[in-house]
């Protein structure tokens, strides 16, 4: 797939943009670890993104073969734990610990209007699974690698939304297993449980099958179609009801939208097709 020139490179990420789909790519030789780098210039794409207005999605991938984002750089998290245990210090539910660099890019990630599209390329667990599962939509390419949450092997336990994303995905009973047990799963076994959209062999090409799909729709639309099914769990059932009604006529208004209803409307299309012809497709 063809980019048009790196927009930005920094020393753990870059990014290119391509129409209205930007891409970025991690990468950290010779293990791929996610650590304070790469949060901070994930943290300085997103502001970028935040001032392009004619954006519409985003696809965060690895750049190095096999690799998505191994996982959280370990021997950091050992120097923590030892700083945290030399000082005695205490942790309760009643002093939230405030977000660090990783917990404010999944806020961003999520109140954003663009669509973020994970394409898993390689082996991602810990952090780096838990940034995929902070995206929208997921696809993972096929191969041998490993992905997952098995922090508790650390005894520790998923520190960046992991929990909460993979219970909102599988549910309680499941995820608790998973989690319990340290369940590392294949790329077949996360799409069989709904985490990924699709498994392919070329998982860059397929992002930007999807992403090419979702730029042909309107961007009003998108946007409020992501606001909605990610508030869905936070917002009580007339809450959200009341919200998917409101955002319904804020739709009819737009004059993208316009177009696309006339023309079902007088019988030149049908609903059911799609604004693009999509090689790829959507999860059955």
């Amino acid at each position: 797939m063809d980019l048009n020139v790196v927009e930005w490179l920094g020393t753990r990420v870059s990014m290119s943009l391509s129409g209205a789909t930007a891409v970025v790519q991690f990468f950290n030789p010779p293990h791929g670890y996610m650590d304070e780098a790469m949060e901070a210039e994930l943290a300085l794409v997103l502001d970028r993104l935040e001032h392009w207005p004619q954006g519409r999605v985003v696809i965060l991938t690895g750049r190095d073969p096999g690799v998505f984002i191994r996982h959280y750089d370990v021997a950091i998290l050992h120097k923590r734990a030892q700083f945290f245990q030399a000082k005695g210090k205490k942790f309760s539910r009643d002093r939230p610990v405030p977000n660090g660099g990783i917990h404010d890019c999944l806020e961003r990630i999520d109140k954003s209007p663009l669509i973020f599209i994970a394409a898993i390329n390689g082996v991602a667990m810990g952090g780096g699974f838990e940034l995929a599962l902070g995206c929208d939509i997921r696809v993972v390419q096929e191969g041998d690698y490993q992905l997952g949450l098995p922090e508790l092997n650390l005894g520790l336990l998923p520190g960046a939304g992991g929990t909460q994303a993979l219970a909102e995905l599988l549910g309680t009973s499941r995820s608790l297993f998973y989690l319990l047990t340290a369940k590392v799963f294949n790329p077949q076994e996360v799409l069989a449980l709904g985490i990924a959209s699709a498994c392919v062999k070329d998982v860059l090409h397929s992002a930007h099958g999807l992403a090419q799909g979702i730029e042909a729709a309107p961007a009003r639309a998108c946007a409020n179609i992501k606001r909605l099914v990610r508030n869905a769990g936070r917002w009580s059932k007339a809450d959200g009801l009341a919200a998917e009604r409101t955002l319904f006529c804020d739709c009819m208004v737009d004059p993208e939208a316009l177009p696309l209803i006339e023309a079902v409307a007088l019988g030149h299309r049908t609903i059911a097709d799609a604004l693009i012809p999509r090689a790829d497709q959507a999860p059955a």
